[in-house]
């Protein structure tokens, strides 16, 4: 009985944690946006922490900041495949378009793995719709070097090209994807933080441009849904996404429209992913090119 009422009042206390991670977050999140949306603060800044104090007065400017700021920045996600956007990302992009960022996508195949390509761009489009991300600002590639093949190693200086073009091209300032572990250790995930990383250590990308690494965590972790948030909470991070069930239901129904890959695992993981609720990032240290003074 006395292992019981113990067990009950464990639970308890972990679901008022969780509640209490998302009254928190609510508070804290126009503070962190507002450091992300501002380019001083660059690779090298300390991590957000959301154990340390911050005083009401700051977060209510920081709010009001958002609010004229956030209209101008623009977003970049690049992704592997089809369905990346809303199995990893979801969480981040609902957070950003909820901001008025102008969110665009850069995926890098069309997913032609099982000769589906054309039905996997369809479906992108409709799951990008969905989580409010225009038609106009996705780019879907479709090069013979690049396939949906994690047996095939893609070429790190392809990747680094279009990347940076299309960075160039729409002005983008803020830029998320994989880290070094591509959360499934999918290989075609992973060379897009090779390329990235690269990008950011050789001074090749403008100034003010960050770039932030999606983390991965273990596999226990990553299927504990909403019982996870308490964890990612407490470790340090450069920018922390969570949605509550209102926008968790929009990443579901995202998630839903990519019909050629709902295959029974893929339901479950809708159901259990903790990356269907929250994403935790890591800010890749970005160079600035050397300037001689003479």
């Amino acid at each position: 009985m006395f292992v019981f009422v113990t067990g009950v009042c464990v639970l308890v206390a972990y679901i008022v944690s969780i509640k209490f991670v998302y009254c928190r977050y609510r508070q804290l999140w126009p503070h962190m946006w507002d450091k992300i949306s501002n380019p001083l603060h660059t690779g090298a800044n300390k991590q957000f922490s959301p154990t340390q104090e911050r005083s009401d007065v700051h977060l209510l400017n920081s709010e009001e900041k958002v609010r004229t700021r956030s209209t101008g920045i623009r977003a970049l996600l690049v992704t592997a495949h089809p369905d990346d956007e809303c199995m990893f990302f979801a969480p981040t992009v609902l957070k950003l378009v909820e901001s008025k960022v102008d969110v665009h996508l850069l995926c890098l195949s069309t997913g032609n793995y099982n000769n589906q390509g054309p039905q996997r761009r369809k479906e992108l489009l409709g799951s990008c719709t969905v989580l409010g991300i225009p038609s106009h600002n996705v780019t879907i590639t479709d090069n013979k070097e690049l396939p949906d093949d994690p047996t095939v190693q893609w070429s790190t200086a392809l990747i680094s090209s279009l990347i940076l073009k299309h960075i160039k091209n729409y002005t983008i300032s803020l830029v998320l994807t994989f880290d070094g572990r591509g959360v499934s250790g999918h290989a075609n995930h992973t060379v897009i933080y090779k390329a990235l990383s690269h990008l950011a250590s050789s001074g090749r990308l403008p100034l003010g441009c960050q770039v932030f690494s999606l983390h991965t965590i273990s596999i226990l972790r990553k299927y504990l849904s909403v019982f996870e948030l308490p964890v990612s909470w407490l470790l340090p991070s450069d920018l922390c996404c969570i949605i509550g069930w209102e926008e968790y239901k929009r990443a579901k129904k995202a998630m839903l429209c990519h019909h050629s890959q709902l295959v029974w695992f893929r339901r479950l993981y809708i159901l259990f992913s903790r990356y269907m609720v929250m994403n935790t990032f890591q800010a890749v240290a970005v160079e600035t090119k050397n300037v001689k003074m003479y």
